[in-house]
């Protein structure tokens, strides 16, 4: 009689083999689906793709526009003071504004993931919009430093929302085959963000009066109103109405997501399935647990991702771009093309990245791209120190080359990271955490590159490019140790290897 077992354990085994066959079948299912039939059967999933990935568009322009708007002379004028004739806006401004944005974001992330677990991931979109709407009136009408300071925190509190929901939405409505591409379609909103920032920057920045920098902040209203008017035509995220057991609305969405011709039936049972095993050993997770278990490890290479977008200098070599041309002796107008040559060729590179991603996968293009940017640091620095005059030129160049291939690797493929990595139960605290990560790292540095760079501070110019080279060498090391490659993984697949403590270097020749 010992050896029977009780009835609730045989239930258990039951319920463990359907979940498995379930399972077995979904990933078979989504290992036969390529991006050809995605295209031709399913166009309405592309869309819905690019809906969530352009919400991160406001924060490449915020991002941009913080340092290119320090080279228009009227903007330096009205929020600055005049000295020998030059318009100068002092580096403790220069750091308020830049930072302010960043302090709003790390406090947006965590509000934004609470409501977009509780109430949906379309609320905390619409949580960012309200919140981006009412910043970027502030931007425009400010009259003073502390009223646009203040702007700029309501505003960070807003795109740190879209940077969070972006990755989780595309990574929860996207098959296999279109999830890395889904997801690197965040870094595309940001670049071309960056671009449209720039060539707006470029079209006003020259005229001598308040709309030089104005008419800039006013056009991120199209990005709004983008949002704004597909937002009643894009459904919830499956995964979020499965795990609230809103079971018909789930299946409503996986048809609305796909346009129909598709079994949302075995979807929806497939979520299930993985949502019923992760709550075996969290019914109620926290974000405590994104520390915790085989959790630590997927938290931190989902952060390490966005740390080393800013150990390798991106606010540096993107958002001061512009003034950094202009202190190395361009003038102005031609500094703003080059402001606008460096943002084109970060988005061709993003652009370029679709074709790499589901080639080259995620590990070898974010490793071989560490390499190349820790080089390109190394070479702006060296040309600091050369006495030449076309020392200059080369510095312009290796800052157009790093955008490409900053876009190209590891601007496009931590978010890939994210949304792969992350836990799916806990991927709303996760996209907080990385959200937050940003904030803080992008509050050092924009704290400190105005007194590196700045004339009347440290007055480093190009030397800068050595103390990010240094982080950027670093990081290199490490990223060698724990980038894992999940081409073509499954989120059943990936879950299964970290719970075998599969090292991350050894993820990609895995076999099951």
């Amino acid at each position: 009689m010992s050896d029977i077992k009780p009835t609730v354990e045989i239930d258990e085994e039951r319920t463990s083999i359907k979940h498995q066959t379930v399972l077995d079948a979904d990933n078979e299912a989504e290992h036969s689906i390529t991006l050809g039939y995605i295209w031709k059967n399913h166009p309405s999933l592309i869309f819905h793709s690019l809906y969530w990935g352009i919400s991160a568009f406001g924060w490449g322009f915020d991002a941009q526009i913080n340092g290119a708007m320090i080279s228009v002379p009227s903007f330096r004028r009205d929020f600055g003071y005049i000295e020998n004739g030059e318009a100068i806006l002092p580096a403790k401004w220069q750091t308020a504004f830049n930072c302010i944005t960043t302090v709003g974001g790390f406090f947006g992330a965590f509000i934004c993931s609470y409501i977009s677990d509780r109430f949906g991931r379309k609320i905390g979109l619409l949580f960012g919009l309200a919140f981006a709407t009412g910043g970027i009136f502030g931007e425009i009408f400010a009259t003073n430093n502390v009223a646009f300071l203040m702007a700029k925190l309501v505003l960070g509190f807003g795109l740190a929302s879209f940077l969070t929901i972006g990755p989780m939405a595309t990574s929860e409505i996207t098959p296999v085959v279109l999830r890395g591409l889904s997801t690197a379609g965040i870094n595309l909103g940001i670049a071309l963000g960056q671009l449209v920032s720039n060539g707006v920057i470029k079209g006003f920045g020259n005229r001598t009066d308040h709309w030089a920098y104005r008419a800039p902040f006013a056009i991120q209203f199209a990005f709004i109103a983008f949002l704004l008017a597909f937002y009643p035509f894009t459904p919830e995220t499956p995964w979020f109405l499965v795990r609230k057991g809103r079971i018909p609305e789930a299946t409503a969405a996986f048809e609305k997501l796909w346009g129909g011709n598709i079994n949302a039936a075995a979807k929806v049972a497939a979520l299930q399935a993985i949502i019923a095993e992760e709550e075996k050993s969290a019914e109620n997770p926290s974000i405590f647990d994104c520390f915790r278990g085989t959790n630590l490890i997927r938290t931190g290479i989902s952060l390490f991702g966005f740390a080393c977008q800013h150990f390798t200098g991106i606010i540096f070599v993107l958002g001061y771009s512009t003034y950094f041309f202009q202190l190395a002796g361009l003038d102005t107008s031609r500094s703003f093309d080059l402001g606008v040559g460096v943002t084109a060729c970060g988005f061709t590179g993003n652009l370029v990245s679709w074709f790499v991603l589901n080639s080259f996968g995620r590990r070898r293009v974010f490793n071989y791209g560490m390499v190349v940017l820790t080089a390109l640091l190394l070479l702006i620095g060296i040309m600091d120190v050369v006495p030449t005059s076309g020392a200059k030129w080369v510095q312009a160049s290796c800052t157009v080359i790093y955008a490409f291939v900053y876009f190209l690797t590891i601007g496009a493929i931590a978010y890939v990271l994210l949304g792969e990595v992350s836990s799916p139960a806990m991927r709303a605290s996760t996209a907080a955490l990385a959200t937050a990560t940003q904030s803080i790292l992008g509050l050092i540095m924009n704290f400190a590159i105005p007194y590196m760079i700045n004339p009347d501070e440290g007055n480093l110019r190009g030397k800068v490019g050595f103390v990010f080279g240094g982080l950027a060498a670093m990081a290199t090391v490490c990223s060698f140790l724990y980038i894992p490659e999940l081409k073509g993984r499954t989120f059943a697949e990936i879950d299964q290897m970290f719970q075998m403590r599969v090292p991350p270097r050894k993820m990609g020749g895995y076999q099951f």
